[in-house]
């Protein structure tokens, strides 16, 4: 595969004119973007894969949902609806998207709407369902809304200032595309990060003169679902574990750590399941022992407790570490007061 994407760097070259070219044209104003009196935060990343949009998502809806009318925002990706849908009870992932339908079913005083017109879906938001704020998920590169905050994320162990351009890399558009956000978030840290490492990734990052806020991956103290156990308890399971996401390694890893003894079966990001591989999944677990545990994201627990009836889920949310969390809700609160 990386042979491959060495082949392929000329690809990148081209890649990478053809966005500068789009950008520019945003830029000086050839293409058009649309402000809003009513503040619009994008949460969004420069390359592709999972950085933490969803959890960072749902952070800041716990953090403003209470203070102001909030709505989020999303394309709804591989959904099968067209155009505006404002998500409701009926909804299923195949209709709204994964992310949407888990913000809705969590969070019900929330306007949550799926629109691929990031324009149309903010106006809709603000004129006809009375949003004081709109969150943006993943439309850090959707320019034709100009967010009046920024929020962009990077993996880790996977900084977009270490990456390159697809296909040879995994970068949507230029790093310097990190010029445009308001903070950059590193995401997906070790709970135990030191300040030597944490000062080599400031040193990488401050060219881009942004504030720069470290978060990691927290996991529920209780398995949800079907079966419902405090999650130390998950290592007296035998444990299937069923993912649909861009990077599992994080879930592993803490499986791992906890020493649960699990087998894994790993589909590719967004994945709508066959009833062959429902059926596979079934025969999988009744093959365990009886004291046995169907585990799977809180993502793909959305598209699968409809046809999985023992299945449960280890939720999660962002984490900020080195006691920084309140630093960054006084800058978003900061923020909002000056635009409501």
């Amino acid at each position: 595969m990386k042979v491959l994407r060495f082949f392929l760097f000329p690809f990148a070259i081209l890649y990478d004119f053809v966005t500068k070219i789009r950008n520019l044209f945003f830029d000086v104003g050839v293409f058009k973007e649309t402000s809003f009196k009513t503040p619009v935060i994008v949460v969004g990343n420069l390359s592709v894969g999972g950085t933490g949009k969803t959890p960072q998502i749902e952070y800041l809806i716990r953090l403003l949902q209470n203070q102001y009318k909030t709505a989020v925002l999303s394309r709804g990706y591989k959904r099968e609806t067209k155009g505006f849908v404002l998500v409701k009870d009926n909804h299923k992932a195949i209709d709204v998207g994964d992310e949407p339908l888990q913000y809705f079913k969590k969070f019900k005083d929330v306007v949550i709407a799926v629109d691929a017109n990031r324009v149309a879906g903010v106006t809709k938001l603000i004129n006809e369902h009375n949003a004081e704020v709109v969150l943006l998920d993943d439309a850090f590169q959707h320019r034709k809304v100009k967010g009046s905050f920024n929020i962009l994320l990077t993996k880790f162990n996977d900084l977009f200032v270490d990456d390159f351009l697809l296909p040879t890399g995994n970068l949507r558009e230029s790093k310097t595309g990190a010029n445009r956000a308001d903070v950059i978030l590193v995401t997906k840290c070790p709970y135990d990060l030191d300040q030597d490492t944490k000062t080599k990734v400031l040193e990488k990052l401050k060219k881009f003169d942004k504030e720069v806020f470290f978060t990691t991956i927290s996991y529920g103290n209780k398995v949800l679902g079907s079966k419902e156990i405090f999650t130390k308890d998950i290592v007296n399971y035998e444990v299937l574990l069923i993912t649909g996401i861009a990077n599992p390694k994080p879930l592993l890893d803490f499986l791992l750590n906890f020493n649960v003894n699990f087998k894994h079966l790993e589909f590719a990001d967004h994945h709508h399941f066959s009833n062959k591989e429902i059926n596979d999944i079934k025969t999988n677990f009744d093959d365990l022992p009886s004291n046995k545990l169907l585990l799977t994201t809180e993502k793909d627990y959305v598209r699968l407790h409809n046809k999985l009836s023992d299945l449960s889920y280890l939720p999660i949310e962002t984490l900020f570490l080195n006691e920084s969390k309140n630093k960054f809700d006084v800058l978003i609160n900061s923020h909002l007061k000056e635009k409501v």
